[in-house]
């Protein structure tokens, strides 16, 4: 198994730490959101290292294509879901429901779309676009800055939800055009 491949099975075994974390979470416990914050930290960086072996030592592989965006959504979803449900977390921590609504909603639209565009092509083939990049770095930052209790929380949500929404269409534009006959 490439190196590149153990760094996305690492993030992935990463998240019950960072769910463990926030769930055990009190406000005298501030090392616990310390930790969660550091775990998902390690998650972005193990991610852009991954993409980069992949690139640098040619380890791309198809097994590296379905498990590098399944360790970013799994790892998303669950902190957007943490940061929104957990009773526990001060409101200066939390997200509004709808957020998560939004993220995950995308994220759903576009595997189902991926499993249709299988099914009726026969092919799949995961490319990520430079603005479905741009929503999943935006969308890190925004669980960063929310653990961090960060000001700047404020300015790059807006940016994050133009960002995920813009993505998303893109996705289904392309997704359209591939189910036309017409290459992505």
């Amino acid at each position: 198994m490439s190196l590149a491949n153990k760094l996305s099975i690492f993030r992935i075994l990463l998240i019950p730490f960072f769910v463990w974390c926030l769930v055990y979470y009190r406000p005298p416990d501030e090392w616990l959101r310390y930790a969660a914050l550091a775990i998902f930290v390690v998650g972005v960086v193990t991610d852009a290292v991954d993409g980069y072996v992949a690139r640098a030592m040619a380890q791309s592989t198809r097994l590296g294509t379905i498990l590098d965006p399944l360790a970013d959504k799994l790892f998303l979803i669950t902190a957007y879901l943490c940061l929104t449900l957990i009773s526990t977390l001060p409101p200066a921590y939390k997200l509004s429901a709808w957020v998560p609504i939004l993220v995950v909603s995308r994220d759903v639209i576009l595997v189902l779309g991926s499993l249709v565009i299988y099914l009726m092509t026969g092919a799949f083939e995961v490319i990520p676009s430079r603005m479905g990049k741009a929503a999943t770095f935006a969308q890190m930052l925004t669980v960063i800055c929310a653990l961090a209790g960060s000001p700047l929380l404020h300015v790059i949500l807006p940016i994050t939800v133009v960002l995920t929404v813009l993505s998303g269409i893109g996705y289904l534009r392309r997704g359209n055009r591939l189910l036309n006959g017409h290459p992505a």
